[in-house]
């Protein structure tokens, strides 16, 4: 006859069964999602800039996750409020960020008192990158005879702080292209930041400011006649138009700028969920009708979680340069 085990070993065997059980249940969690709804925090306005490459984002994740994606519009201080939130949530793939570089790269380097560190978030994926165009509205420019860079340059000269330019906030990396301009050429500006690349875009249509660096959605505008484009940041001129020169052929050398949208989830997102994400953004790419609608923004650069974090790590100190020499900081 068998002897039944002992209380003391039976004790034993049931206590490494839980613990055997325990160990398996956050791979299962993390095989079984998503299996409720995911937020996506936009740290802009609905219909900005960025607003816009989230919601067809958050279209072809949902429908690759099989959960819906709900953009959540977090707005304040240049994308402030809405990254602090991202970067305190659970790191549970049921919060994603999307965002531009300046909130990643600039903003951890430019106010003194920040509730996030670029640590604080893991690249997902890079999704878009575009140049600027710097604008100006055509009445003015004409009114002064300003038809390039130089003419404009000339005209800061002669009038110290009469340029008025637009960005989406202090800090922003628009308002930093500005800056680097006027530090390059030796000329004064005065800028007037508002809630959004839209709201500044309009601010120069209307002639409420003079000049802006803006973004791609600006060309329907440009081709309209309602803005003057003198020049685009990127090396080479873009092929929606090709008549306007880069910045470094109207005469100011080494100045090649461009600005990213990007995903990114809380530090400590598990890295079954990263690539499963990345995964899923990845359909972008076969999505006909969602790479048109981001084709008029900018370039789909879709990258690897890691291959980002290079992209953010390279541009962490080349903005810090830029912040130093042009002695920018906010509380």
């Amino acid at each position: 006859m068998r002897r039944a085990n002992p209380p003391s070993r039976r004790k034993t065997l049931q206590l490494a069964l839980a613990l055997a059980c325990a160990a398996a249940l956050p791979v299962q969690a993390q095989d079984a999602w998503p299996s409720k709804p995911i937020r996506m925090i936009v740290p802009f306005p609905a219909g900005s800039f960025t607003d816009t490459v989230a919601r067809v984002m958050a279209d072809t994740l949902g429908r690759s996750l099989g959960q819906p994606v709900v953009v959540e519009n977090k707005v304040g201080a240049n994308g402030v409020i809405g990254v602090s939130e991202a970067a305190r949530a659970a790191p549970d793939g049921y919060t994603l960020l999307l965002t531009n570089s300046s909130s990643i790269t600039i903003n951890p380097q430019l106010y003194r008192k920040l509730s996030y560190k670029t640590a604080d978030l893991a690249p997902v994926t890079m999704v878009l990158e575009a140049p600027f165009i710097l604008t100006a509205n055509p009445e003015w420019a004409q009114k002064n005879n300003i038809a390039t860079v130089s003419d404009l340059v000339q005209y800061a000269r002669r009038n110290p702080g009469a340029i008025s330019y637009g960005s989406p906030g202090a800090g922003n990396i628009a308002h930093l292209s500005y800056a680097m301009l006027n530090n390059r050429s030796k000329i004064s500006t005065t800028h007037v930041p508002y809630k959004s690349t839209a709201q500044a875009q309009l601010a120069t249509i209307a002639g409420e400011l003079n000049s802006s660096f803006d973004v791609l959605t600006a060309v329907p505008h440009i081709q309209a006649g309602k803005l003057k484009a003198l020049a685009v940041t990127s090396p080479q001129r873009i092929a929606q138009l090709p008549e306007v020169p880069t910045m470094e052929q109207a005469g100011i050398a080494d100045f090649n700028v461009a600005f990213w949208i990007g995903l990114l989830v809380p530090a400590g997102t598990p890295t079954q969920i990263v690539a499963k994400l990345n995964s899923a953004a990845q359909g972008l790419l076969n999505d006909a009708k969602a790479k048109a609608a981001l084709g008029a923004q900018g370039e789909l650069t879709m990258r690897a979680p890691a291959d980002f974090a290079k992209r953010i790590a390279a541009e962490v100190p080349a903005w810090g340069a830029v912040i130093q020499a042009e002695g920018i900081a906010l509380d």
